[in-house]
This record gives structure tokens, sequence and C-alpha cells, in this order.
């Protein structure tokens, strides 16, 4: 099952963007593996998951759920298959089922990092908090806990992930983790700051949270200087919170600027990929594809994001 998630993740569906690094031969590699593994099922599994990815690949969501269903009804205890589906649900904002299908593979693997990020993804997205769904999770698995508790604290929701761990027997990796959630609450309780008798906390500017990253970039970007620090900074909390699709279009916009727009381009297209309920800033992500694509002399492509920015917002 490893394999085939592996595999997932090399034709560009998984939840972390291949790295430009990466070399050809373990591709290769992996692509074998895969190949083999894939024998066990049967020749109609395989071309609905292969046109399923391939669907993906492009953003047709709908089409893509559609091969994925078929996978499903073919190997109905299969979690990567749910997995697949609880992301695709989660792209096309069909945040009910995705979270139906996040819950099912994570029950199917409760250990498994992904599977639990994704959940934490789609809760999020329906705005929605951990405590109404921990009654369907295998809450007495430690390593499940960890997990989450890791997830939240990336997210810097430092309450949540110490709530999560409250009251489990922690191996040594995840006292260090409840180490440094304490830490960081710690760190949050000095920013509150009273005027007036009303308390109110106050942005340290520092780089240990979401909001701290975002005002740092917000203003490098109005600045329109340091280029260099932009993408330094963009690629530090990219890789710090790696589902937040601010972080990947302010990137995108650097190295736009850098004049490296191949690498904006796949930046910026995995930054929609995160996108929920954002219009504004899935605006700035299509004009900066739009510049990208007008830049390589692409102009269908160009055209097809103008087209895609909505007015008013």
């Amino acid at each position: 099952m490893k394999k085939l998630i592996f595999l997932c993740l090399l034709v560009g569906v998984g939840n972390i963007p291949m790295q430009s690094y990466a070399q050809e031969n373990q591709e290769l590699e992996v692509e074998q593996s895969a190949e083999v593994f894939l024998e066990e099922y049967s020749d109609t599994f395989q071309e609905n998951f292969f046109e399923g990815l391939k669907q993906m690949g492009i953003r047709n969501y709908d089409r893509a759920i559609t091969y994925f269903l078929e996978c499903k009804r073919l190997q109905p205890q299969n979690t990567v298959v749910t997995f697949e589906l609880a992301k695709f649900h989660l792209y096309d904002k069909q945040f009910i089922l995705a979270q139906e299908y996040a819950l099912e593979a994570l029950n199917g693997e409760p250990e498994n990092y992904w599977y639990a990020e994704t959940l934490v993804n789609v809760v999020d997205a329906r705005k929605s908090v951990l405590e109404e769904v921990k009654a369907d999770l295998p809450w007495s698995n430690i390593e499940l806990r960890g997990n989450l508790a890791e997830i939240y604290f990336l997210n810097a929701d430092y309450v949540t992930a110490k709530s999560v761990l409250k009251g489990i027997k922690t191996s040594k990796k995840q006292k260090y983790l409840e180490q440094k959630i304490n830490d960081s609450i710690a760190k949050q309780k000095k920013l509150v700051i009273p005027v007036a008798k009303v308390e109110r906390t106050e942005s340290s500017g520092d780089l240990n949270s979401v909001d701290g990253y975002k005002s740092k970039i917000e203003t490098l970007l109005t600045a329109g200087s340091n280029n260099d620090i932009l993408l330094e900074t963009t690629e530090e909390a990219m890789e710090r919170f790696p589902s937040q699709p601010y972080f990947y279009y302010a990137n995108g916009a650097a190295l736009n600027k850098a004049l490296k727009y191949k690498d904006a381009i796949d930046i910026l297209e995995t930054a929609l990929d995160y996108i929920v309920d954002d219009t504004t800033l899935e605006n700035a992500i299509y004009k900066e594809l739009a510049n990208a694509y007008t830049a390589t002399n692409n102009t269908s492509k160009a055209n097809m994001y103008l087209s895609k920015i909505k007015s008013g917002f």
C-alpha cells in the first residue's frame, strides 16, 4: 500500500510538491516498484486509477472522482483510493463527502500522517473543529494523536495541539513536541499587553506563526524591494506551513520577479490546490499565472487564467 501512495506522490497529486532536485534514477525505481505492486490489481482497476490521476493532474476533479469511485467499487477496502477521494472532494469544495472519506481512510490506517493531515485540512475548510469528529476516530491510537498534534502545531494552532496530546502516555518524540507546544503557548502569552484594562494580542512580528510570516511577506511585497529576501522568506514559510496557499502565491510572485517563470507556474498552480473559499487570493494567483504564461509566450494559457478572474473582488 505504501508503494501505491508513493506513486501518487510521484505523479504530482500528493500533498507535497515534488522537489526539483529529485534524481531521475530514483523516480524510475519508484515507478518500477509501483508497477510490480499494481500487478496485484485488475487491468480495470489500474486503468481507472491512472485515468483518475491524469484527470487530477489537469484539475478536472469531477472526472477524477468518477474514476476513483470505480476503483473503490472494485477495491472497497483500499485506503489509498479512499484517501484520494477525500482529497478530490476537498479540492472540489465538496467538504461533507471529503470529511467522510478522510475519516474512512484514517480509520483504515490510523497511523498514516498524510491521512491525518487531509482530515485536518477538511475540518479547517468546513470551519469546524477537531472535537466534532473526535468520536469518529480511533482516539486511543497514540500515533494518530501524535500526528494530529504535530499538524496542528505546524499550523500554529498550539491550543488544539496541546489538547490532542492531553492524557496520553507520550513517547520521547511526542514529549519533545509537547515541550515545543508549551514554549509556543508561553511565547504567545507574553504578547498579551494590557491597554486601558482591556487585553489584546499584539503581533511580535516574529516568524513563529502563520500571521508572523504573512505580515512580513506582505510588507516585502508592498515595498517591492529585495526580492531575494522575499524568496527566502516565502520558501521558509512554505516549509513550515505547507498547507497555506498565500505563501505559495507570494513565492510564485517572487519567482516571477526573478524571471523564473516555469518555477513560478509550478508553485502558483500548487497554490490553487490549497485554496478554499478565498476569491481575492484566487484572483491574485490567476493574475500571476497569466503573467508567467505570457512571459513564456503561452498566450492560450495566459488568457485561460485571465478569464477565470472574478470581478468585484
